[in-house]
């Protein structure tokens, strides 16, 4: 199912479950019930518990997009290193130059197909990419240099090598969620609690009052949305994307 389709079938469902409560709670309410008689410690409690959830659930939004963006800029740092290894390795003999160049196109291509399917569907990567790293690392490491310019450029390929090792390594360990069980727990209670409150105030079935309830609770829904489309940042819809690497390599994309 569409993340966009969860969003448009969970905000009316929200709705209607505050409407329908309303309303039933509206027919079986005694005759002398006064909906404006609310003590006044219900309206201070109510609005008490509507500001620490709103607070954290902008915690939790903040949360999620700070580990989405730094799940971006892994995938930026990576497409840099291999882009320089690509460009430095110029001063080598064409075979070596060639071959390391070669080894980075593979790299580059099974990441921005393969692997990055497996990561949005199972949420790793591939052995395959792995090996495609480690080959490209042993192109670099086990070239002699063949001149003083060539021994100048061998250290800063190591390290782009070194660095392009420590993204990947970083991407993988951000393709799960990164919200807690224990967490979602809190979020969705508290949901339940803030919209609960909402019949603590004894709203009545006008026409302003039901859509302003509705509305309140579909609010909750698409920010709890929010959160969960951002918690896993290489799989939904407000995702990490490969432009990095078909930005550095335009060729692999075409």
């Amino acid at each position: 199912m569409s993340e966009w389709l969860v969003l448009v079938l969970a905000m009316p469902a929200a709705c209607a479950v505050v409407v329908v409560i309303t309303l039933v709670r509206h027919r079986t309410a005694a005759e002398d019930d006064d909906p404006s008689d609310t003590p006044d410690v219900i309206e201070y409690m109510t609005m008490w518990i509507g500001v620490v959830y709103a607070i954290v659930l902008g915690l939790a939004i903040a949360g999620v997009w700070e580990a989405r963006v730094a799940a971006q800029d892994h995938v930026r740092a990576e497409a840099q290193a291999l882009h320089e290894i690509s460009e430095r390795v110029r001063v080598y003999p064409p075979d070596v130059r060639d071959r390391i160049r070669a080894d980075v196109n593979a790299y580059v291509g099974h990441v921005v197909t393969a692997e990055w399917k497996t990561t949005a569907d199972h949420r790793k990567v591939t052995a395959r990419g792995d090996q495609l790293l480690d080959r490209i690392r042993a192109d670099v490491t086990d070239h002699r240099p063949a001149s003083d310019f060539e021994a100048q450029a061998y250290q800063p390929l190591v390290d782009q090598v070194t660095a392009a090792d420590q993204a990947r390594a970083a991407r993988a360990g951000s393709t799960g969620a990164t919200m807690p069980g224990v967490v979602w727990f809190g979020l969705v209670a508290g949901a339940v609690v803030t919209i609960g409150m909402v019949f603590a105030l004894q709203i009545r079935r006008t026409t302003r009052e039901l859509v302003l309830a509705g509305l309140f609770s579909a609010l909750i829904a698409f920010l709890l949305f929010l959160i969960w489309d951002f918690d896993a940042p290489y799989s939904r819809g407000v995702s990490a994307s490969t432009a990095p690497f078909l930005d550095l390599f335009p060729h692999i994309g075409g």
